[in-house]
C-alpha cells in the first residue's frame, strides 16, 4: 500500500546531533530506513504508531514525554494508521 510521506522538519543539524521534528498526519508513513546512529525520541503526542520490520508488524504504543532509545542498526517503517495526528522529536546521535 502505497502511503502519504510523514513531514519531517530538521531544527538542529550539527557534527554531533541532529534534531528532527516528525508530524505523521493520518494514513503516513516515513517509509522503509535504517538508523546508523544511536537515537532517542521524544513524543510529543500519547497514542500508537504501526511498525513495519523485517520480523513482522508491531504496534508501539507511545506516551507524551517519555522518551525511548534504540541502537544504530534499527530498520523499519513508521505508519500512523490512526484517524489523528502524532508528531514526535527524534534525536540522533552523530
Amino acid at each position: 500500500m502505497k502511503r502519504t510521506a510523514a513531514t519531517a522538519t530538521v531544527q538542529i543539524d550539527y557534527d554531533r546531533v541532529r534534531v528532527t521534528e516528525w508530524r505523521f498526519p493520518p494514513g503516513t508513513e516515513t517509509g522503509w530506513h535504517i538508523h546508523p546512529t544511536d537515537y532517542v525520541v521524544v513524543p510529543m503526542d500519547t497514542g500508537e504508531l504501526l511498525l513495519e520490520t523485517r520480523d513482522g508488524t508491531v504496534r508501539n504504543k507511545l506516551t507524551a514525554g517519555v522518551s525511548y532509545t534504540r541502537a544504530a542498526g534499527s530498520e523499519h517503517n513508521v505508519i500512523n494508521d490512526a484517524d489523528t495526528e502524532f508528531v514526535f522529536v527524534e534525536i540522533e546521535l552523530k
